[in-house]
């Protein structure tokens, strides 16, 4: 398999404009969810995408702490995880048939892994689907969480929840380029190391293609 850390780079963005501070306050991110401005997603997809089985779809809470500063909240899974075991992800999983839609699907996902309450999330809109390599269609919800939210984690399934401030995740300078070659293919990702005092935060794959995304759409 892949190993994310240790695969050639390739470069980063730093010619890209970070999207500025501003932007990035709640009132500004109510805004532009509700304004849809014209854009394209630039990740629609894993390049990895070598799992032969039915495409199943799931949603993820994109949470961003409205925070002075706002963060987005992220988790480390388990290591005894059968799939993407020991990753930075979002807290998400799969659409049951009884969720109303992915938005119903995300929340209870958040809520199962980390103990968020809905109750503390405020919906302001949906970025486009991703389709990952183990087959998942993923719909990413992005959510307002109150700073006053308790968590709790659900310790089968994450080892770790922390916070990167949006500013950081929204500045390209920051956003690595990788590229190996795996099973006769030349594959590309994305990855947003973060230095969580003195723990490195690896977030790559489809955790960052979202965020890149994320960025294109704040950009536009």
């Amino acid at each position: 398999m892949l190993d994310p850390r240790t695969a050639p780079l390739i470069g980063t963005d730093r010619h890209l404009p970070p999207v500025p501070p501003q932007r990035l306050s709640g009132p500004a991110l109510r805004q532009r969810f509700a304004s849809n401005p014209a854009w394209q997603p630039e990740l629609a997809r894993d390049s990895r995408n070598f799992v032969d089985r039915p495409v199943r779809h799931a949603a993820v809470l994109v949470p961003i702490v409205l925070r002075d500063a706002p963060t987005v909240l992220l988790t480390r899974r388990t290591d005894q995880l059968s799939s993407h075991s020991g990753q930075v992800a979002f807290p998400g999983g799969k659409v049951d048939d009884d969720d109303d839609d992915a938005v119903a699907a995300a929340l209870r996902e958040a809520e199962e892994e980390v103990g968020l309450e809905p109750r503390w999330v405020e919906v302001i809109g949906a970025l486009p689907d991703y389709l990952t390599g183990s087959a998942y269609r993923i719909t990413p919800v992005v959510g307002l969480v109150h700073p006053a939210a308790a968590f709790r984690l659900n310790p089968h399934e994450v080892a770790d929840l922390f916070e990167v401030p949006l500013t950081f995740l929204m500045d390209p300078a920051h956003h690595q380029r990788h590229v190996a070659h795996w099973q006769g293919q030349r594959h590309e990702w994305f990855a947003m190391p973060y230095d969580d005092a003195g723990t490195e935060r690896f977030i790559w794959g489809a955790t960052a293609a979202l965020l890149r995304n994320l960025y294109r759409f704040l950009s536009a």
